[in-house]
């Protein structure tokens, strides 16, 4: 049974016993916590944490999902992969455990023909949680499983929680015999490889206090609705259904590694070091394409660094097999022909992807090369000082600047001999990533804890957002902390966090930045407003300062915002739909919104493309969106279900999570979106759109900033009194400017070419002397001197070699030369090849030199340079040099 197939039985089984099908949510995971979906329940989380009530008893899906903390043990084993897809059940205050094991047991034992699996009953076997009495009689007496294939496990198998305060509850896994020639008897217990899990039954019931891991926490009390969270591993099924050993041999993997197969010649099956090479590209190709495919681009942190470390990991997989040109084309192609039936997105968002995958491949075969040169100086420099372990910031760096996974690192600097410091380079890496998530969850929350802002949303209420109408109005404090802390008033200068009971206030959202104004109570206090979040779904937090009087909970006041500010914004915002478009019908359907951001007066645009967007390109889509301002085009917003928003063709932003009904925002008959924000009422309320030009944020991402309305107009202002000053100087019209200028550019360049001609000359004519100079030193010529300040690094090397080509090849000769530019000291040492066979190697002669000018350097053993702080230590590097040469030879 192919995995499709699999999905689709899944959905329509719950589907027909009245369960409500819930379309995978994106990879982009919707909580600061997390970076990507690791698990099947989390677009739930919110239901089962009491933060939003669920719109259904009873829902089903079929999850995308990512993990990657096992990342190096991908292809090692066949039981580890990044992407999996996890197919659940949940009921939330319906049916219990009675229910959730019928179900179970049904869908797995019907027969194919019936549209079950067609599992055999015999080969199933039971595991519940040690105290779980109810449950073992559920499997045993109402459906029938002998207990002698039941069996009891402690809290670290089968208690699930997530870790924090929350809700638990025991769990029930099935598991499928896979027979003897996977190892003993005697059921999981005993053998998880041969008895392999395959569906997972949470019976949420009970609330967990205070702990640490999955063993050592206190159970509260029961929960006040029981509910259940299911997870079946659709690859696991699929490796039972198709007959195959293991996960990397069923059909949407497999074909990814007969692809593979194809490009290298390596066969799969005939050696354990290409095998984990195939496995690795199979899975991380597989990956890529789904992050890809949701809007993830590759980048230097976040979910962005995940996916730029796997993608490379695959592409140097490739590599290792004995590919030697790009691959990635083909092997995204695979990956969307299989993965396309069960998501069509990925068909239709083909050429995005492939270009996205595309560029990065590009890169890293770029980045090889520059990467490689800053690990052999590391190399060199922890050699020469006497180490044998690579630092990890220098790990660190390969990884953050040239996307250098740490095991091509580790295995690049095996080879020298050396090993790498990981737990340095570990830390490292955490410690970025611990900013990023903090910095996240700190925008959203002030590093007040959420706990506060759920209990204000169980005791007061979603806020209602009333700004799309009025920009001021009537309202109530519901919710009040100061400094971080829950708290019942504040007083004149405390910074507070105020909660409403309704809002004219817009929280900062979809790349819009949030309102600016003031509340003013009844009592005569005055809150200054300076931003707005929505830390917890729905609730909308004021930022401020207390201006006048005492801020109390449950107080009427009066809210309003910003007006001019609002206004600016909008006019931002409406110029960045309208940027969209244009760009899209110029550039076509590739140029995906990735990020922006709408600010008083001025707008940032994130799109997706391989290259820089010519010149020309820009400015007519810059005249496109000013022609469209002209037609006076009325802009309104509808709210309508997701599904008829698609069909009116509105286009969605990749990374935003949408619920069954959206808001959609349309500008006559240019643009449609799907957009929370607000806008202009016309597009003449703009006036004008100046585009400032674009430039790379990452790799296959460009970003387009630009100003609006006021702000547009001074910019062209200020442009044409430049231009005016121009015309002075050069003496010519607007038009002629670009000839004038180029003219005069060029003769510059060329009295510069012949200034350092010149130069250059009359530093090669000081060879001569300096050859006459050479020192005897145990039959070795040595050459020491300092050439005018100010010669270039260029120029002195060519002076030390043309000295060093003077000298008889037959005997031994040693070159350094020094020099001071821009205040700092610079040397060039060369060797020839006598020299070096009486053991003179002029990468160490420069390094002792550029030791005592208090810097560094490196080289080859026949040439190299280095500098340092101190230009007056010169004379003393020439001693320090002619004194390695004495104890050399």
């Amino acid at each position: 049974m192919e995995s499709a197939e699999i999905r689709r039985r899944w959905l329509s089984f719950f589907e027909e016993r009245g369960h409500t099908v819930v379309p995978s949510a994106s990879l982009i995971a919707d909580d600061p916590t997390l970076l990507l979906v690791p698990a099947g329940m989390v677009p739930f989380k919110p239901y089962f944490l009491g933060e939003v009530k669920p719109p259904f008893t009873r829902a089903s899906s079929v999850q995308k999902c990512v993990r990657t903390p096992d990342i190096e043990e991908v292809g090692k084993t066949t039981r580890h992969g990044t992407f999996f897809q996890m197919c659940g059940n949940f009921s939330f205050g319906d049916y219990f455990k009675e229910g959730a094991i019928k179900l179970a047991w049904e869908l797995l034992t019907t027969s194919v023909e019936h549209g079950g699996y067609g599992l055999e009953p015999e080969k199933l076997w039971i595991t519940v949680y040690q105290d779980d009495d109810e449950a073992e009689a559920i499997w045993r007496d109402v459906v029938g499983v002998p207990a002698e294939r039941i069996q009891r496990l402690g809290k670290k198998d089968n208690f699930w929680s997530m870790g924090v305060p929350g809700p638990c509850g025991p769990c029930s896994e099935i598991n499928y015999d896979r027979g003897p020639e996977f190892g003993v008897e005697g059921g999981p217990a005993v053998n998880d490889e041969r008895y392999v899990e395959i569906w997972n039954l949470v019976f949420m019931q009970y609330e967990r206090g205070q702990g640490i891991g999955k063993e050592d926490f206190e159970i509260l009390g029961d929960l006040p609705s029981k509910n259940i969270d299911t997870g079946l591993g659709l690859e696991r099924l699929a490796m039972i259904l198709q007959g195959v050993q293991n996960m990397y041999e069923t059909d949407t993997l497999k074909v990814v590694i007969d692809k593979a197969t194809e490009l290298t010649g390596v066969a799969y099956g005939k050696a354990h070091d290409s095998d984990v090479s195939l496995r690795v590209v199979a899975d991380h190709m597989r990956t890529s394409v789904m992050l890809i495919g949701d809007g993830v681009t590759p980048g230097n942190e976040g979910r962005g660094y995940v996916l730029r470390r796997i993608m490379r990991r695959a592409v140097r997989n490739m590599r290792l097999l004995g590919a030697t040109g790009p691959v990635v084309g083909e092997l995204v192609d695979t990956v969307i022909r299989t993965m396309g039936e069960q998501y069509p997105e990925l068909e239709t968002d083909r050429k995005r992807i492939e270009t996205v995958a595309l560029a990065e491949e590009a890169a890293f075969l770029k980045a090889l090369k520059g990467g490689t040169n800053i690990l052999d100086t590391a190399v060199t420099e922890t050699k020469a000082a006497g180490g044998t372990v690579l630092a990890g910031d220098k790990a660190f760096l390969l990884h953050d600047t040239w996307g250098f996974p740490i095991d091509l690192t580790l295995e690049m600097a095996a080879e020298q001999g050396l090993t790498v410091d990981e737990d340095g380079f570990r830390r490292l890496m955490k410690e970025q990533r611990e900013r990023a998530k903090a910095d996240a969850q700190a925008k959203k929350t002030g590093h007040a804890d959420v706990t506060s802002y759920r209990e204000i949303a169980d005791s007061a209420g979603a806020t209602e957002f009333t700004g799309y109408t009025n920009t001021e109005g009537e309202t109530t404090v519901v919710g009040l902390l100061v400094n971080g802390v829950p708290s019942p008033a504040a007083s004149e200068g405390d910074e507070v966090e105020v909660v409403l009971d309704r809002t004219p206030f817009y929280a900062e959202g979809g790349g819009q930045l949030a309102d600016h104004g003031r509340i003013r109570l009844h009592s005569g206090a005055v809150i200054e407003i300076r931003d707005v979040q929505q830390p917890v779904p729905g609730v909308s937090v004021h930022k401020g300062s207390v201006q006048v009087g005492e801020v109390t909970v449950g107080a009427t006041a009066y809210a309003a915002i910003d007006v001019r500010r609002r206004r600016a914004i909008a006019r931002a915002h409406s110029a960045t739909h309208l940027t969209h478009q244009a760009l899209r019908d110029a550039l076509g359907p590739t140029a995906a919104q990735a990020g922006s951001e709408n600010s008083p007066g001025r707008f940032r645009f994130d799109f997706g493309s391989p290259n820089a967007v010519p010149g020309a390109v820009l400015t007519d889509v810059e005249q496109k969106i000013n022609e469209v301002l002209s037609r006076e085009l009325d802009v309104h917003a509808e709210v309508m279900p997701i599904d008829e928003a698609k069909r009116q063709g509105a286009i969605a932003e990749f990374g935003e999570k949408y619920g069954e009904k959206v808001r959609v925002v349309t500008i006559g008959d240019f643009s449609k979106e799907l957009c929370g924000g607000t806008h202009v009422h016309n597009t003449a309320q703009l006036g004008l759109v100046k585009l400032l030009g674009e430039s790379s944020i990452g790799s296959g991402v460009r970003r387009i900033e630009a100003l609006v309305g006021v702000d547009a107009y001074n910019f062209l202002a200020r442009e044409h009194t430049v231009v005016a000053q121009l015309q002075e100087l050069v003496k010519g019209r607007p038009e002629e400017l670009p000839e004038k200028i180029s003219t005069m550019l060029g003769k510059l360049k060329d009295a510069e070419k012949e200034i350092e001609k010149f130069r250059a000359e009359k530093v090669l004519q000081a060879a001569a002397g300096l050859v006459d100079s050479a020192r005897d030193i145990r039959g070795v010529a040595l050459v020491t001197g300092q050439v005018p300040d100010g010669t270039g690094a260029d120029d002195l090397r060519k002076l030390v070699l043309d000295v060093r080509g003077r000298i008889p090849s037959d005997r031994p000769a040693v070159v350094a030369l020094f020099t001071t530019a821009n205040g700092k000291p610079l040397t060039v040492i060369a060797t020839n090849e006598a020299a070096r066979e009486r053991g003179l190697k002029a990468g160490e002669l420069v390094r002792t030199a550029a030791k005592t000018l208090g810097g560094g350097g490196g080289g080859k053993p026949d040439v190299a340079q280095g500098g340092g702080q101190n230009p007056q230590a010169v004379g003393e590097a020439m001693e320090a040099v002619e004194r390695q040469v004495v104890e050399t030879v």
